[in-house]
């Protein structure tokens, strides 16, 4: 495409490009770890925040000029956001600023994705973007949207759907798309029973990342008359796409590795199961989604914390990490931690044995404890002698064990009250 190797070009698009991060949902799919946090705020890859990932891609991409739309239990996202991301220059007309739902024009929360962005219609026309890039706050990936901002106004598309194949069992979950041999969108079905597959490739299908580029007027124009329609749901995969397929431009962006031509990183960590695979992911030798790349890094906010700790060194006690992803401020005294991942401030006391484990920020492990294939959420004090992971039975008792064999442990089903902002 022309605008390969072209980054003044891409960069003065970007540039005049506005992009919206919807952050409100809850995603109830990931069962506690939502019950006091959005799906976005959940911590993610030992040090990072789900939503740290699509504000990173604008950052690196040029596009700083981000509306970050939250809703549901928004409270430590919102902090999050305030603390690492309030870096930019406001007299450049570089923000990140919050959107949260406060009934601008009508008596109601948003009711769907597409409404969210009608409800705060004046403060986007505000900002006089040349281009909306519409983006969902709880996806894991790496991205330029650049070229895929670039393609949209050489095809000079009214919006353009960024696409990634995914096999028919998984498409099932999301919108999947059918375009031709030149990207046009051809067809759009929300989460249908029997998702169309990709030409060639009879078990995979073309699914809907929840990316959008659109031309400013022509998304005004949808919203307002979906926001006209009574029996509308008003959400962009429902509603929004599927009026305007056929109707008028609608482009596909194949989200591939330009040199390989293979299909990119991106996980939707919507289940536990889910979660769980991609934070075990990053603690492989190689992972496809590579944390330490200097030339995209993922920004977060982070506090001052001293580095990892490995104290003990006596025959029946000995603290190390093994194949294990430790972050700052842990304190592993005399434990054996392998194949797991640690997110700061942890603390693993003598005797204990974590094997696949997920550990959130701010745990405290005991003495002799034994955990395997679990995720334990932020705040969790785990008693000396707790067992987890190895009796399904005695598990499914006290915690939630996904159909993964993977299991989920929160304060509260430790019988400890917590102050809930996690």
């Amino acid at each position: 495409m022309r605008f390969e190797g072209t980054p003044r070009y891409v960069s003065r698009l970007t540039s005049g490009t506005l992009a919206l991060i919807l952050a409100g949902g809850r995603g109830s799919r990931l069962q506690q770890l939502t019950s006091w946090r959005s799906k976005p705020a959940t911590p993610f890859g030992g040090k990072f925040r789900i939503i740290d990932f699509a504000l990173s891609n604008c950052i690196n991409s040029g596009i700083r000029r981000v509306s970050v739309l939250t809703q549901y239990k928004a409270h430590s996202l919102i902090l999050h956001v305030q603390r690492g991301w309030g870096f930019l220059r406001g007299e450049f007309g570089e923000f990140v600023e919050l959107l949260p739902a406060q009934q601008r024009v009508r008596s109601a929360w948003y009711q769907g994705t597409a409404d969210a962005v009608f409800q705060n219609l004046d403060i986007i026309r505000n900002h006089k973007p040349e281009y909306i890039l519409i983006l969902g706050g709880d996806h894991i990936y790496k991205m330029d949207y650049g070229p895929m901002v670039a393609q949209h106004v050489e095809q000079q598309a009214d919006v353009t759907v960024g696409c990634v194949e995914v096999t028919r069992e998984e498409a099932r979950g999301f919108g999947v798309v059918s375009v031709d041999s030149s990207n046009r969108v051809l067809r759009f079905s929300e989460k249908p029973a029997d998702p169309e597959p990709v030409p060639g490739r009879p078990n995979h299908a073309l699914a809907s990342m929840g990316i959008y580029v659109f031309n400013p007027d022509f998304l005004y124009e949808q919203l307002i008359k979906d926001a006209d329609t009574p029996d509308s749901t008003h959400d962009f995969g429902n509603d929004i796409l599927p009026g305007v397929i056929g109707r008028y431009r609608a482009c596909g962006y194949p989200f591939v590795d330009v040199q390989t031509s293979r299909q990119s990183y991106w996980r939707d960590v919507g289940t536990v199961d889910a979660f769980w695979e991609a934070n075990m992911e990053l603690i492989s030798v190689s992972p496809e989604l590579n944390l330490y790349d200097e030339e995209w890094p993922i920004w977060t906010y982070q506090e001052q914390l001293p580095p990892a700790k490995f104290v003990f060194d006596d025959d029946d006690r000995r603290g190390m990490a093994v194949d294990s992803m430790v972050s700052g401020g842990c304190i592993v005294s005399g434990a054996l931690v392998r194949r797991s991942l640690l997110f700061s401030k942890v603390t693993v006391s003598a005797g204990s044995e974590l094997h696949c484990a997920v550990v959130l920020p701010n745990v405290s492990i005991g003495e002799n404890c034994r955990i395997h294939k679990a995720i334990l959420d932020e705040g969790c004090v785990v008693p000396a002698g707790t067992v987890i992971g190895v009796d399904p039975v005695a598990d499914a008792r006290r915690f939630l064990v996904t159909d993964g064999g993977v299991v989920l442990v929160v304060p509260e089903m430790l019988g400890q009250e917590t102050h809930h902002v996690r």
